[in-house]
């Protein structure tokens, strides 16, 4: 298994990118292509609070990977953690 925790943004499908932090990993048997997270963004507008398929996670130096959002939950009042899961090769 693989892991990445740390600095991401979440590429919405209109292609506003969203800045957080992201904790990923690959699925327990291996597969690079099975993988999934959260991503607690910096800051919540209208446009994430709807987004849920064409996006895509980007990690530094431009590894980039397609999600899909599974689940949101409010941490705080002004804090959102969403579930993703990945689809293809995983970018970490």
């Amino acid at each position: 298994m693989m892991t990445y925790s740390g600095p991401a943004r979440l590429i919405l499908a209109g292609g506003t990118s969203v800045s957080g932090m992201a904790s990923l990993k690959t699925n327990s048997h291996g597969d690079l292509n099975g993988w999934g997270g959260t991503f607690r963004p910096d800051e919540i507008t209208a446009d994430l609070r709807d987004a849920e398929d064409g996006l895509q996670m980007e990690l530094p130096y431009d590894r980039i990977g397609s999600v899909a959002v599974t689940r949101s939950r409010k941490l705080l009042a002004t804090q959102v953690l969403m579930s993703l899961a990945g689809s293809g090769p995983a970018p970490f």
